[in-house]
């Protein structure tokens, strides 16, 4: 495996460090010749506060990347645009088109029936008892709406990672979400912040996988566990991953796994399987279980999200492609809907386009 991927890109290193011959392991350990980055923000195993940093470091780096966001949501915001010319004359004569109207918007941008109709009769209801007199409080009273909702039902949007060391992030999914791009790009993210990562390559089911996953390890300068033998199961790859994990002083673990529909109930079991391993390795662990949607299918992806979070748990949300779509509503339809946090957007293809997700700067980034 590692000769192909060598001599597709001859920047990899050209060879793997095998396990002994005696060893009884089917799996080998591919290692970056990029040294790990020595950043000041590095903290040893031992030391307590390092997760803590980690986040608080993510959350300034989404601050100054408030112009992706915005950016990453133009279409959406295109659509919604049309609210501004619907309240720009209003006036109370006018309340009942105006809201069917702002209606019909809320819903072609995949806000949900359920959330567009409790917001817009609720803005009937302040309307008629003159509690909003003018376009500009109505607009101001629908973005605090949707903030509200967002942050009553799924509040910690940030990674909870616990205080032992390795930290264990599974990332699950269906087919074709982009869940090992996201990985790769959330690696990078980790990693330019001072954490010390490893990748599991657990999807042994798609054949192309665990190259895919290779290139990102070179790319981010993480190391990476793969499985060596074809129809390896995925909870050995990611067991033998996660016990390197513990003995080596990693920080981070993140655990790609075979992308599944919703209703492929042995694989989802499979899941369940990766879970337990990892249990019995970490206490505690994983710490996280977040699920990737692609947001371009809309309202459609809560089927999936509520299989997946029934099975496995799962404690956090990626919505990926989010750029091309201008269906953004569904964030705040899955939030809704399940109560589980968006944790990072996806908004553009670039390898920094993943981005922690802030609910008022979501808000502001599709009602400017």
């Amino acid at each position: 495996m590692a000769s192909t991927l060598s001599s597709r890109l001859p920047h990899l290193p050209s060879k793997p460090v095998f396990p002994p011959s005696n060893s009884s392991s089917n799996l080998l350990h591919f290692s970056s010749k990029t040294r790990l980055d020595q950043s000041r923000f590095r903290c040893s195993a031992g030391q307590t506060g390092f997760f803590t940093k980690l986040g608080r470091l993510l959350k300034e780096k989404a601050k100054s990347d408030v112009e992706k966001l915005f950016s990453g949501f133009s279409k959406t915001r295109d659509n919604l645009a049309v609210i501004d010319e619907l309240l720009l004359y209003w006036n109370l004569s006018d309340t009942d088109r105006v809201l069917d109207e702002l209606e019909e918007v809320l819903l072609v941008a995949d806000f949900g029936p359920k959330i567009t109709i409790k917001i817009v009769e609720s803005l009937r209801e302040d309307i008629y008892a003159g509690k909003i007199k003018s376009g500009s409080e109505i607009k101001s009273v629908l973005k605090k709406s949707i903030l509200d909702l967002l942050t009553s039902k799924a509040p910690k949007t940030d990674l909870r990672l616990g205080f032992r060391k390795p930290a264990v992030i599974m990332i699950v999914g269906v087919n074709g979400g982009g869940k090992t791009t996201s990985l790769g790009k959330l690696a990078n993210r980790l990693k330019r912040e001072g954490a010390k990562i490893l990748l599991a390559a657990g999807d042994t089911f798609r054949a192309a996988a665990s190259d895919q996953l290779e290139i990102w390890a070179e790319r981010t300068g993480c190391e990476i566990v793969v499985a060596e033998k074809e129809k390896a199961k995925a909870s050995s790859v990611i067991s033998q991953a996660v016990k390197k994990g513990k003995e080596e002083g990693f920080d981070i673990v993140l655990c790609d796994t075979s992308g599944r529909l919703h209703t492929n109930y042995s694989l989802m079991e499979e899941l369940v399987a990766c879970k337990k391993v990892v249990s019995k390795i970490v206490n505690g662990a994983p710490n996280e279980i977040l699920l990737v949607l692609d947001g371009t299918t809309g309202l459609n992806m809560l089927p999936q999200a509520r299989e997946f979070n029934e099975v496995v748990g799962v404690t956090g949300l990626i919505l990926t492609k989010l750029d091309g779509s201008a269906r953004g509503g569904c964030v705040v339809s899955v939030v809704d809907e399940l109560g589980i946090p968006v944790k990072f957007v996806g908004v553009g293809e670039g390898v920094d386009d993943l981005q922690p997700f802030n609910a008022e700067e979501f808000v502001n980034a599709i009602f400017p």
